[in-house]
């Protein structure tokens, strides 16, 4: 029975998901010992689905709170869930992020404190440092958003500016012990950049904040400027002892979720090419898998179809254009202005979280007729880059992923499925 291209993608997307979600990786984690008090709290597109598994398998007293993203919720019992904005922070996340300071302050060392951290987590626990104004912290993370910055470049400023990230949380929590879980949507797995790291030492400095700042561009109010030139704007630092009761642990990661894509389509009949987490812009990141798809469709290199090409990370979008997408639907609309129709190639791009950047979709399919069937709707995938409307391209062709929340996040996939090209092969399905 001949496999269904689009169909093999989805399939791997969901694989991919379902090796992140917390339902499958937090318990195995969790302490021998799950009696007695614990407070839990958290923050990311994960935390509310993180504090049910909480709930299902400590056997003690819990309390606590944990903040997600609008949408993002679950139904909890003793651990209080929360809702606030992504990707710019909103009055509820600073509400929320009060909370849980005043929550883990004035602990004693018999006490235990969970920690469920995922994407996102930044955004949404924010607290701005002394005598910067949430306005000034959103007007600062908008202008980064917006710049073509790496998700690195972004957290060691946010850190500088907040109250509670940097290891000030865990400065907070001491001397109580604390565990912290962590599902990493980050190249590079870096614990101090998962969610801005509020519970690990921070190697970067305001000096280093100052620079990114510097390098973009980006005009900042003058009382983040002043902030950030004050000895105070210091993050916690390796070695210091706040830290000594604190355990960090990661229970999953991107290259897990492209393993488990790849053992899916292996199962299915397919080689696989594992690119890795990948950073930069999205449509030149495309570029380079739109190469490497061409050399196996012509020279059988460095695989020989039929094979799927996997890669995960954080691409960046520096907007040009008016247009609705978000960093998955650019890819694949660079990947299909490269592409032009090679036929046999099929690609799937979407946000392992739901939702690609702040749209309703988590991504979108290209198949080798979509440039063929949007230039007989009088779109031009070229003019659609310039516009940044990757979203538009792919809805007009009926072709976005729209799954809803996930509640786990290990940042961006894609898949490239290769067919071997016949005209039979790379007709099939199209249309």
């Amino acid at each position: 029975m001949p496999i269904d291209p689009q169909n093999l993608l989805r399939e791997l997307f969901a694989s991919a998901i379902d090796a992140a979600h917390p339902r499958q990786v937090l318990a195995d984690h969790l302490p021998t010992d799950r009696s007695g008090r614990v407070i839990v709290i958290g923050a990311g597109k994960a935390a509310a689905a993180m504090a049910e598994v909480i709930e299902d398998h400590w056997q003690g007293e819990i309390s606590g709170l944990v903040v997600t993203r609008y949408g993002h919720g679950a139904r909890c019992s003793a651990i209080e869930v929360v809702e606030a904005a992504h990707p710019v922070p909103d009055a509820a996340g600073l509400a929320v992020a009060q909370r849980v300071l005043a929550l883990v302050s004035h602990l004693q060392e018999s006490d235990r404190v969970i920690l469920l951290l995922s994407g996102g987590g930044s955004a949404l626990l924010a607290l701005p440092a002394e005598g910067i104004s949430l306005a000034d912290k959103q007007a600062v993370n908008k202008a980064l958003l917006r710049s073509g910055a790496t998700i690195g470049e972004m957290n060691c400023v946010r850190k500088h500016l907040s109250a509670i990230k940097g290891g000030r949380l865990a400065k907070a929590c001491w001397p109580a012990t604390l565990h912290t879980y962590a599902i990493s949507d980050v190249p590079g797995d870096e614990a101090t950049v998962i969610a801005s790291g509020p519970s690990v030492a921070d190697p970067t400095t305001s000096a280093e904040a100052l620079a990114i700042l510097a390098r973009y561009a980006i005009e900042v109010p003058a009382a983040v400027r002043a902030w950030l030139q004050d000895p105070r704007s210091e993050t916690v630092k390796p070695g210091d002892p706040c830290l000594a009761r604190s355990h960090f642990q990661l229970i999953a990661t991107p290259q897990q979720s492209l393993v488990a894509a790849a053992a899916r389509a292996e199962a299915a009949g397919f080689s696989t090419l594992i690119l890795g987490d990948l950073e930069g812009e999205s449509r030149e990141v495309a570029k380079v898998h739109a190469g490497i798809a061409r050399q196996i469709v012509q020279h059988g290199q460095p695989l020989k179809p039929p094979c799927v090409i996997l890669s995960g990370g954080e691409t960046t979008v520096t907007l040009r254009g008016q247009g609705r997408g978000g960093r998955n639907a650019e890819f694949l609309l660079s990947l299909t202005e490269s592409l032009k129709g090679l036929p046999g190639v099929y690609a799937l791009a979407g946000d392992t979280d739901g939702i690609d950047g702040s749209e309703d979709n988590a991504g979108a399919l290209m198949r080798p007729d979509s440039y063929a069937r949007a230039a007989q709707l009088g779109l031009n995938a070229r003019d659609a880059l310039d516009d940044n409307d990757g979203y538009g391209y792919f809805a007009a062709l009926g072709d976005l992923i729209i799954s809803g929340p996930t509640r786990t996040n290990v940042n961006d996939f894609r898949a490239i499925l290769i067919l071997e090209s016949s005209p039979l092969e790379s007709s099939h399905h199209d249309a």
